[in-house]
């Protein structure tokens, strides 16, 4: 019996230099959890142009090109996305504004594409009660924050870039009305139909998308950018800042460097009306160039 043991031994010491040659997918691998939410024309969970989003185009790709980790697609909303990924887990968000704060427990890739930034959707026959807020064609959202007992919605745990966020973060809360769920957009656009509030925060793009699925004319609703901020914001992944997080930013940041940005750039281009598809495929190599990183 003790000269079976010792002679497998033997065996399993002979082959053990050889098990780091086997390929990839024989050996066990680390679970990448990418964490992604319905947000229009960046991902696009239904309808005709369903999996046509830039980050629909821009996902496939990454999970192709890093076979050293297995990968899982998990469809959540904002802020339990953000709950995964300041928790010590292995999760990715492939559509993330960079922050201070969110800097703190998430790791940031290098930016991934642009997109146009977010603003204020007011309905059409509410132009004349809030025409005092808009000023060269830009909403004062500090005014009407400071000033206005009227209500804004807000998608929770939504980083709507620092400015905005800072103007929020400062703000009454009785004149936000935040929304936690799946279809957090959409309710919010519900709840202005119905007056129980008067704007609406968000991208352009994504509210026309979220107004149709609605049964809401988008036509019936304004758009103004927000005072002060810039007409684009980059768009990065972020990981838990776990060890195989910043491992894997190594290894996206290297990938992302491969990848055709005008792939990307003309997949979120498609979701824009005409004239914003061609002021925004005319400004998006500017933008990245001369616009420092934060």
């Amino acid at each position: 019996m003790a000269g079976r043991f010792i002679r497998a031994l033997r065996r399993l010491w002979l082959i053990a230099p050889l098990l780091g040659m086997l390929p990839l997918s024989s050996q066990a691998q680390d679970t990448l959890t990418w964490l992604v939410r319905d947000l229009p024309p960046m991902t696009i969970f239904e309808g005709p142009q369903k999996g046509q989003g830039s980050v629909d185009k821009l996902l496939p790709l990454l999970i192709e090109r890093l076979p050293q980790y297995r990968h899982q697609i998990l469809h959540v909303n904002r802020a339990r996305g953000l709950q995964m990924l300041n928790t010590p887990s292995f999760t990715c968000d492939p559509s993330l504004v960079w922050t201070p704060v969110r800097a703190r427990n998430i790791v940031f890739s290098a930016p991934a594409f642009a997109v146009l930034s977010n603003g204020i959707a007011i309905r059409r026959n509410q132009q004349g009660a809030l025409a005092s807020y808009v000023v060269d064609g830009q909403f004062d959202l500090a005014r009407f924050l400071d000033l206005q007992q009227m209500r804004l919605g807000i998608v929770a745990e939504r980083s709507y870039g620092p400015g905005v966020d800072e103007q929020l973060n400062h703000a009454d809360p009785l004149k936000l009305a935040p929304h936690y769920g799946n279809d957090a957009l959409g309710s919010l656009l519900q709840m202005q139909r119905l007056g129980r509030l008067e704007a609406v925060l968000g991208y352009w793009t994504e509210i026309r998308y979220q107004a149709a699925q609605q049964g809401i004319d988008p036509q019936d609703l304004v758009f103004y950018p927000i005072k002060g901020t810039a007409r684009y914001q980059r768009i990065h992944i972020g990981c838990s800042d776990t060890p195989m997080g910043r491992e894997a930013i190594t290894h996206i940041n290297r990938e992302l460097q491969n990848i055709p940005q005008e792939t990307l750039r003309q997949s979120y281009a498609n979701g824009l009306d005409p004239l914003m598809r061609e002021q925004y495929l005319k400004d998006n190599p500017r933008f990245f160039s001369e616009t420092p990183l934060p």
